[in-house]
């Protein structure tokens, strides 16, 4: 079902928005740590390193939720798809090659719901949960503690989640356990369509963030762009040597 502009639900826009901003803030601090020599723990500290993985997993979340919005999966699956790859292309070149980053398991998740959509409807709602959360902590605990490296299939299982010796991704998120939480989300999303939480949510009115949210997809596409010459300039204007 596609939701028109004046049924947009807008607290899911301003947490997707809110989710967008912060990454693109994380991102900038790892740009002053790599080419301005600021502090290494303005990028990696205790607290960031979780926060980093709680905003992504938000933002993968609400992307499931979107999905019981729209009977076009498959098809915004396979342009999310191109985009990563095209990504893929400029940040090699960069020398910041992101392989397997949030785009790409963004659209894989979006690709595969849309084909296999029909199957986790099968799930009874009051399951669903709990098989989506239990496969969340099986799939940590298999990519952490499974060993497998088989040097046929490295890519392969590289991408499933298992690191592999010589693929470096500046931007990493597996098949595993992310595509559990995109599944989870596709279950909220489920609830949120039938109307059934609280009117607050659907009526509430947050600023500012919405619209950032609405535009999720483009801001993070460019801010890279954006950011990765701009502090570059600044390196240059602080030492053109």
């Amino acid at each position: 079902m596609k939701k028109n502009k004046s049924d947009r639900i807008e607290l899911i826009d301003a947490l997707r928005g809110f989710a967008v901003v912060l990454m693109v803030i994380h991102h900038l601090l790892y740009n002053l740590v790599e080419f301005l020599n600021a502090p290494v723990w303005f990028f990696s500290n205790p607290v960031f390193d979780v926060l980093h993985y709680i905003f992504a997993g938000l933002f993968i979340f609400l992307s499931g939720v979107s999905s019981r919005f729209s009977r076009g999966n498959i098809r915004r699956g396979l342009i999310v798809i191109a985009i990563a790859a095209g990504i893929s292309l400029v940040t090699y070149f960069m020398r910041m090659p992101i392989w397997f980053g949030i785009l790409h398991l963004l659209g894989t998740s979006m690709l595969f719901y849309g084909l296999t959509s029909k199957f986790w409807g099968l799930i009874p709602k009051k399951a669903a949960p709990v098989i989506y959360i239990t496969a969340i902590v099986a799939g940590v605990l298999a990519t952490t503690y499974i060993k497998l490296s088989p040097e046929r299939l490295r890519v392969f299982v590289w991408i499933l989640g298992w690191r592999q010796p010589g693929l470096v991704s500046y931007d990493y998120f597996p098949i595993l356990p992310w595509l559990f939480v995109f599944l989870l989300g596709s279950w909220a999303g489920l609830y949120i369509l039938e109307r059934k939480l609280p009117a607050r949510f659907y009526e509430i009115k947050v600023p500012i963030f919405p619209k950032i949210g609405r535009k999720a997809l483009i801001i993070y596409v460019l801010h890279q762009p954006i950011l990765y010459p701009l502090v570059l300039g600044i390196r240059y204007l602080i030492n053109p040597k």
